[in-house]
């Protein structure tokens, strides 16, 4: 399970996607993903299924990749698709034994947040494998820039984020070197209840806590040997500036949202429930 945590990881390609400016990658991101609570229509999840498809093959990170990044969050969608395949009561009922009732409004709710939780996993994926930590983070500091005026300290809150993204794999990497060390030594976390596999995962948090605060003291001296005091006055190595490609992934980007809202509303089709 360990392994399958692709959050934070970057996958080196040659591609379209990987050179484009970070903040068009965040903006469009962010537009797919507000674009798959817009509308709930089978055809709007159609479109944003080919969109995602079209970002995916450009991007030349492979599908089996990013579907191994789904495998963590099992547990939650079959939390959402229980919760909102038995809480929702509207439409006719189709099925109903003792406390357990599934309607029609119940399952048509749950197959679309099911889609939604999983294009958004797989939506927000995609900027991370094809986006660097230190150009994400430059990328965020780029727009969220105007909020200096108001005294928002931008830069602070972007290193934060670069320094949780590149200790997302390092932590990850560390946990699973403390596991096989425990296994080795005869530990058993597969075995048990609820309690005792949470017992059982003690002799892995504390070195892994112990682990982290000494990261996180050596990067607060090293920070501090280079003479680090926040972002007044620094400059980039390398500026972000917008290309023919950024302009093209922008209008693409406005286009499906455009083909999305429209389709999903004013395109009239039904399947059964949808």
């Amino acid at each position: 399970m360990i392994r399958d945590i692709t959050i934070g990881q970057y996958y080196p390609a040659q591609s379209q996607v990987h050179r484009l400016d970070p903040r068009v990658k965040i903006v469009c991101t962010l537009a797919f993903l507000i674009s798959l609570f817009l509308q709930n229509s089978i055809l709007g999840y159609v479109v944003a299924f080919v969109f995602l498809a079209m970002v995916i093959r450009l991007s030349k990170v492979p599908v089996k990749f990013i579907v191994r990044g789904l495998k963590p969050i099992v547990i939650l969608l079959l939390f959402t698709v229980l919760m909102n395949l038995f809480l929702t009561r509207s439409g006719n009922i189709l099925f109903h034994y003792g406390i357990l009732t599934i309607t029609e409004g119940g399952l048509r709710t749950c197959v679309f947040m099911t889609v939604r939780l999983i294009f958004l996993v797989m939506g927000s994926s995609i900027m991370t494998f094809t986006t660097t930590p230190n150009s994400l983070t430059d990328g965020i500091e780029k727009l969220l820039h105007p909020l200096n005026r108001i005294h928002v300290p931008v830069h602070e809150i972007a290193m934060m984020m670069s320094i949780a993204l590149r200790f997302i794999p390092i932590l990850l990497e560390e946990t699973d070197k403390i596991m096989k060390a425990q296994i080795a030594r005869g530990a058993d976390f597969e075995s048990g209840n609820i309690l005792q596999r949470a017992k059982a995962m003690i002799p892995i948090l504390v070195p892994l806590f112990v682990s982290a605060f000494r990261r996180a003291n050596d990067l607060a001296m090293a920070m501090e040997a280079r003479c680090y005091h926040g972002g007044d006055g620094r400059t980039k190595m390398k500026p972000l500036q917008y290309h023919r490609n950024d302009r093209v992934a922008y209008l693409i980007t406005l286009l499906y949202l455009v083909a999305i809202v429209g389709v999903g509303r004013y395109i009239p089709f039904k399947i059964w429930i949808f």
